[in-house]
């Protein structure tokens, strides 16, 4: 039989898929071919004689892509402080709608999370998938005094991030980033100098100059960067660069990694998608930091994915109540949303229109994203728990944001038609199902 939503899987049942393109990035495969998930949760081979139909569902659909759960190392739940926006419960179902198994929320809560006693709340959390929190870098996110980091790892926190607001002074980011390599852990920092960006609210375009909007020029991340990597070498600890919008960032990064520092860096679906340019007018869905780059920006981004350059895919999403961003672009705050629009925006830009080879792709949603936080990544490897999304590259279908699990709807993709969409997700002995 074929999984239809709503069917009852109280007792554990084994889960075959006929015929599928498996993806699986940690050991480099990529065929047709059948996958069995036993009823313990285990990828198995499959066997001579299948189960009784009662203890089995069989996942039969045309195109269908299996690869292991997707890891999203940037993600806004507003949990605790903001949860008219999204929670930890809605969110991860967002997550879980869009393909991913583990998703890194980052700190720039309220309060903060600096305190060990809300890094345990949100990795303890009962949700849709594993939440690895990032616990803040400096105490309240102000950027003046190192957080206690060895507590805050301990209690599970996997990075540190003031995500939101920059560590801006060079002695402070010396000392956390001399504690957390002790930890083995990396910084991300959300590489934005403010004293650089007065105010800026986007690049130049026709939509801003017809707005007269503030500009954020592209230097204030440029030379964010450009200090970070300083910091990066003179320490050795792991650097994890977030949100990358500009071409001259890209190749900073690259020969950051040329010189051999431990420097990361992520491409978010939306500077890999759009440019200022196509900002359509006072819409404040469009409004995001660092915001949109311009169309040679976003050609350096899809080269620097290419490349090998950015290795990691990340949404940044960024859930606001609705009323918020319905204020106008120069009113609203920054942020999208984007996990459940992730996999078409990205497998239809780096695959479909540039070429990247699917293995890759799949790598900088899965292998890269787990080692960057020091978990093994999930497999499709015979015996190995089952951690696996089901996409559907093929699915032609029409962005409608009030259909989102997550409790916000400030995308820039609404009305727009995407193709590719993740279907379902595996974790944790269960099939969940909402578009098979």
């Amino acid at each position: 039989m074929c999984y239809t939503p709503g069917m009852k899987t109280e007792t554990p049942k084994a889960v075959f898929v006929p015929h599928a393109r498996l993806l699986d990035p940690e050991c480099g495969r990529d065929e047709e071919g059948a996958l069995f998930i036993d009823a313990e949760g285990r990828i198995a081979p499959v066997p001579a004689r299948l189960p009784a139909a009662s203890r089995l569902v069989v996942v039969e659909r045309p195109g269908l892509i299996v690869m292991p759960g997707l890891c999203d190392v940037h993600v806004h739940f507003r949990d605790p402080g903001a949860t008219e926006a999204e929670d930890l419960v809605t969110g991860s179902a967002a997550a879980a709608n869009g393909g991913f198994t583990r998703v890194v929320t980052m700190p720039n809560t309220n309060p903060p999370t600096d305190t060990p006693e809300l890094v345990r709340r949100a990795r303890q959390a009962q949700t849709a998938v594993s939440i690895f929190p990032s616990a803040c870098a400096t105490v309240g996110r102000a950027g003046r005094v190192c957080a206690p980091l060895e507590a805050l790892e301990e209690a599970g926190a996997v990075a540190f991030s003031d995500d939101g607001a920059m560590v801006s002074d060079p002695e402070v980011m010396h000392v956390v980033m001399v504690r957390a390599k002790k930890l083995g852990r990396p910084v991300m920092d959300h590489a934005v100098l403010p004293e650089l960006q007065r105010g800026g609210i986007v690049r130049d375009c026709p939509a801003a100059r017809a707005g007269g909007w503030a500009l954020f020029p592209p230097e204030a991340e440029v030379e964010a960067v450009r200090a970070d990597i300083a910091a990066c070498r003179d320490t050795g600890c792991a650097l994890h660069l977030q949100h990358l919008s500009c071409a001259e960032s890209v190749a900073l990064v690259r020969a950051a990694r040329a010189e051999g520092l431990p420097v990361t860096a992520e491409a978010t679906p939306h500077h890999l998608a759009l440019a200022a340019e196509d900002i359509p007018g006072n819409d404040g869905n469009w409004r995001m930091n660092p915001p949109l780059g311009t169309r040679a920006d976003v050609e350096a981004l899809r080269r620097g994915v290419l490349d090998g350059t950015l290795t990691v895919f990340a949404t940044d999403h960024a859930p606001h109540a609705p009323a918020t961003k319905a204020k106008g672009f120069q009113a609203a705050p920054f942020g999208i949303i984007g996990l459940e629009t992730a996999v078409g925006v990205t497998w239809d830009v780096m695959v479909r229109r540039c070429g990247m080879a699917p293995l890759a792709w799949a790598a900088a949603w899965v292998t890269a994203p787990n080692r960057l936080i020091g978990l093994p990544p999930p497999t499709l490897q015979i015996g190995a728990v089952a951690e696996l999304a089901f996409i559907d590259s093929e699915a032609e279908w029409v962005v409608n944001p009030a259909d989102f699990a997550g409790k916000s709807r400030n995308s820039p993709w609404a009305g727009q038609t995407l193709r590719g969409r993740a279907v379902a997700t595996y974790r944790r002995g269960k099939l969940r199902a909402p578009r098979l």
